[in-house]
């Protein structure tokens, strides 16, 4: 668990350089801005082994960039542990979700929350898209509803 006062989230998808690492940059952003950053333990994992030790998704950074986020993470795996030490697991899509299901339920854990990030969109797009095999378009599409449901997701656990 994180440690007393503080919350944490971890934001997950498949590869852990499109889509997760964007939203723990916006989510880190907001936390900052609402001058909270320090209550929070903040980081992203992957569902897959595919991407581990890379850095995100070019035109993801380039994305975060041209918004003023500032976004800086080497790729990862969820791990036992997270499943015992952050609060809130928030994916991306169903796959995800049923693989962090899958995962907790050998950890044994009834602690954290796993939950998709699109619960929190008050637009009601329930499913993050990857887009990896996308355009610069569809990393746009993802930071403007990791910016929704962030929002949403901070304001509730403020």
């Amino acid at each position: 668990m994180a440690a007393s006062g503080t919350k944490s989230v971890l934001f997950v998808c498949l590869g852990n350089i499109c889509r997760s690492p964007i939203a723990e940059a916006v989510f880190r952003k907001m936390a900052t801005d609402a001058g909270v950053v320090d209550q929070w333990r903040i980081d992203s994992a992957a569902t897959s082994t595919y991407e581990i030790g890379n850095p995100p998704d070019y035109r993801g950074q380039a994305c975060m960039k041209s918004h003023s986020v500032p976004m800086k993470h080497v790729a990862r795996q969820v791990t036992k542990d997270d499943f015992m030490s952050f609060d809130y697991i928030l994916c991306m899509d169903e796959s995800n979700l049923s693989e962090l299901n899958r995962k907790a339920r050998l950890v044994k854990n009834d602690h954290t929350k796993i939950e998709l990030l699109g619960s929190y969109d008050p637009q009601k797009q329930l499913i993050i898209k990857d887009p990896y095999y996308g355009s610069e378009k569809d990393f746009e599409q993802v930071y403007e509803q990791c910016v929704r449901c962030c929002k949403v997701f901070l304001e509730k656990n403020s």
